[in-house]
């Protein structure tokens, strides 16, 4: 039987480099954590599409089946789940999430410290 929460999500992570699915716009995040991982996005200069899942009650729940991650922001990039806030902000910090950018081939800007 086809899921089609599932398929919508399947199909925005396959047609997209780098998708957030969060609460909120990413001009206007509702919960601290969105907006954490909107701020690193947009501080490495990635392009990325935000999914409001306040929007849709079915795919705030269906994007936690899809992955079996409990929490809200969820981070793809090519199709793969990177993790929420914390993962995103540490892989940040450590510098494996530019890295992870370079091995996908997505466009970003270096971060000096």
């Amino acid at each position: 039987m086809s899921n089609p929460v599932f398929e919508r999500i399947q199909a925005e992570i396959s047609e997209n480099p780098v998708v957030l699915y969060m609460k909120g716009t990413a001009m206007f995040p509702q919960c601290g954590f969105s907006a954490r991982v909107v701020q690193i996005l947009m501080h490495m200069g990635v392009k990325f599409k935000a999914v409001n899942v306040l929007e849709d009650p079915s795919l705030r729940e269906g994007i936690k089946q899809f992955t079996n991650w409990p929490t809200i922001p969820q981070l793809y990039v090519k199709g793969e789940f990177v993790g929420g806030c914390d993962i995103v902000t540490e892989m940040f910090q450590s510098g494996e999430l530019a890295q992870l950018f370079a091995e996908k081939g997505v466009e970003y800007r270096p971060v000096t410290a």
